[in-house]
């Protein structure tokens, strides 16, 4: 059941990342970040009205807040990582969020990985390299180089640090109350605190939306399924064997890359490098 929860989850993150992208060229980082989170609201608000409100555990509300925040700066980074790279290379990249994972997870859960996880780290490491091999004609160490003077590839990294702890907070909160109802809190919570960020960076923007409501429609309801698949999956099982199936979301960016925004030569350069960082992170997955 978690599995193909955990598919279904991955598909829907890549076509919310693709409206994302869309939106990225015609509105400013400010205000699609912004409706990343608040377009959310609506359809978990209905799934809650349809479900019932849940009594919540303890420590909800505070979980609630830290989604909220990580979410927050997690989602800006990734905007701004989709308006400087394309969504092939940014997705792979952001894959790396996994081996952070791994570390949260003992921190917070008491998960520990075993050596055969350890040694999945080490290919996923490789598949970086290999991500950016067409730097290596400059020098070997430019591609490790890349990570930290690349625009794109640097706010990859950033969200993909904010990734990992809101996996556990968004579980935690599921465990504590229900699947819809963790939703509409953690993305209320990101929603107030970006949105006065965003009326001041981006007030008269805010007119401009109305313009790409089928894009911010989409956005909204992809990342709400997206949500509540692989949020469902983690109450299944631990959250590392949901995001080892996840994995298939660098294959889904690929062929969304090559088929809606022409990346055909991004992804002849960077397959490589993405095949070792799925294989990596499912042997980093299995293992733990």
């Amino acid at each position: 059941m978690w599995f193909f929860l955990a598919l279904a989850g991955a598909l829907f993150q890549v076509l919310r990342n693709m409206s994302m992208k869309h939106l990225g060229h015609a509105l400013d980082n400010t205000i699609n970040v912004w409706s990343r989170v608040a377009f959310i609201l609506p359809f978990a608000g209905a799934a809650v009205m349809l479900e019932g409100v849940p009594v919540v555990g303890e420590g909800f509300w505070v979980n609630s807040m830290l989604f909220g925040v990580t979410q927050g700066l997690g989602t800006l980074s990734l905007s701004r990582a989709l308006s400087a790279s394309s969504i092939s290379l940014v997705t792979a990249l952001w894959k790396m969020s996994l081996v952070l994972l791994v570390v949260v997870g003992y921190v917070v859960l008491g998960e520990i990985p075993t050596p055969v996880g350890l040694a999945g780290v080490g290919v996923s490491l490789v598949g970086v390299y290999l991500l950016n091999v067409q730097f290596a004609r400059i020098s070997p160490w430019a591609p490790l180089a890349a990570l930290v003077n690349d625009p794109g590839q640097r706010w990859t990294l950033a969200a993909a640090c904010c990734y990992a702890p809101s996996v556990v907070l968004i579980k935690q909160m599921a465990l504590s109350s229900s699947v819809p109802f963790s939703i509409l809190a953690g993305y209320s919570a990101a929603t107030a605190l970006l949105t006065p960020y965003a009326l001041y960076r981006s007030r008269r923007n805010f007119r401009r939306l109305i313009n790409h409501w089928p894009s911010l429609l989409g956005l909204g309801a992809f990342g709400s399924l997206g949500a509540w698949f692989s949020t469902t999956a983690y109450t299944f099982t631990v959250s590392s064997y949901v995001e080892a199936v996840k994995q298939v979301e660098v294959l889904f960016a690929l062929a969304i890359g090559y088929l809606v925004f022409n990346e055909g030569a991004t992804v002849r350069l960077i397959w490589p490098g993405a095949a070792v960082i799925m294989a990596g992170l499912v042997l980093l997955k299995v293992g733990g």
